[in-house]
């Protein structure tokens, strides 16, 4: 098995980790991903993990099998239940111990629920892009939120309400500042024009399907019952249409609004409590459509601008089509 069955992360490792189950028995695992956290032996099927595991979350509840060849805390099963569209709950105090301080050893328990009709947290969306690319931007606004705010890069500008045909006067706002090479301020622009606690922030090369994204609101209401602040999402890298090696590419993009992001370039949410405060939701992905020039260029441009910084390698991987 090269990628983790859950997440699909090429980050499987050598793990010392342990499981105990609710019988009492103890179990070593093998591997670890260092992504999403599963645990697995060491010769695994990919194929019958995911079976078995897929059966396992159909449920009201799920109960951890001590003989399956895998094995989940709670932590990592919130996020494998997110790729069939479903919550978790803890099922008392040491679960709900056990989301605030991963990857505990207790094996997972709790209750199931389907994220459609689950009690909801609205979301903003938060676009950035260039003035020309504004008017695509506006074309392809997503129907599952009533609050949309755009920053462009340009000379400074307070936010202006723009009509768009399909949302209520004053749903979409328009602001401007220079991007000047710091693209975590640029962010953390966005993120104060958001009227809602929660926002999903895009840039204009980027999309994401609107069934995905009316699932945002009932992930952001299991993030406040978790003390998440931060909800990270997968990301296809497409270079002239091919998918790149380069996945999930986990992007920290749905954000509590008071969270505010840190880097000039490659930039990430800022945490005080790192990434406990964080997880990942394998319900939908971010498509990134990008051509052969603009990887072979990006690198260079972000290392100008923040030396030891601009991931280089990077370029190589991204141009690399996706390997299982």
């Amino acid at each position: 098995m090269r990628r983790c069955f859950v997440c699909a992360a090429d980050m499987l490792e050598p793990s010392g980790r342990n499981l105990t189950f609710s019988d009492g028995r103890r179990r070593a695992f093998a591997l670890a991903c260092g992504s999403c956290g599963v645990l697995l032996d060491g010769q695994a099927d990919a194929a019958r993990c995911r079976a078995h595991l897929t059966e396992a979350l159909a449920g009201p509840t799920f109960v951890p099998d001590g003989l399956a060849p895998y094995g989940l805390d709670l932590f990592t099963l919130r996020i494998a239940a997110t790729r069939l569209g479903r919550g978790i709950r803890p099922l008392d105090a040491e679960g709900r111990a056990g989301l605030l301080h991963p990857h505990a050893a207790q094996a997972a328990r709790a209750v199931l629920y389907d994220l459609d009709g689950a009690e909801t947290q609205p979301v903003s969306l938060g676009l950035l892009c260039r003035p020309f690319e504004l008017d695509e931007v506006l074309a392809g606004l997503p129907d599952w939120t009533d609050d949309v705010a755009i920053v462009l890069d340009a000379e400074p500008a307070p936010p202006r309400a723009v009509a768009v045909s399909g949302f209520a006067e004053g749903t979409v706002r328009v602001a401007a500042r220079p991007l000047a090479g710091d693209f975590a301020a640029q962010r953390n622009a966005l993120q104060r024009l958001a009227r809602h606690r929660w926002m999903l922030q895009l840039d204009a090369d980027e999309s994401f399907d609107p069934a995905a994204g009316r699932r945002l609101p009932a992930l952001a209401a299991m993030a406040e019952a978790g003390a998440v602040r931060s909800i990270g999402l997968a990301r296809e890298n497409r270079i002239d249409g091919v998918l790149a090696d380069v996945f999930p590419d986990v992007q920290y993009r749905l954000n509590r609004r008071d969270v505010t992001y840190a880097g000039r370039v490659h930039e990430r949410p800022w945490l005080a409590g790192g990434w406990r405060e964080s997880f990942i939701t394998l319900h939908g992905a971010i498509e990134h459509r990008l051509s052969r020039a603009h990887v072979e260029a990006r690198s260079r441009r972000y290392e100008a601008i923040a030396p030891g910084r601009g991931r280089p390698e990077e370029a190589q991987a991204l141009l690399r089509p996706y390997r299982d």
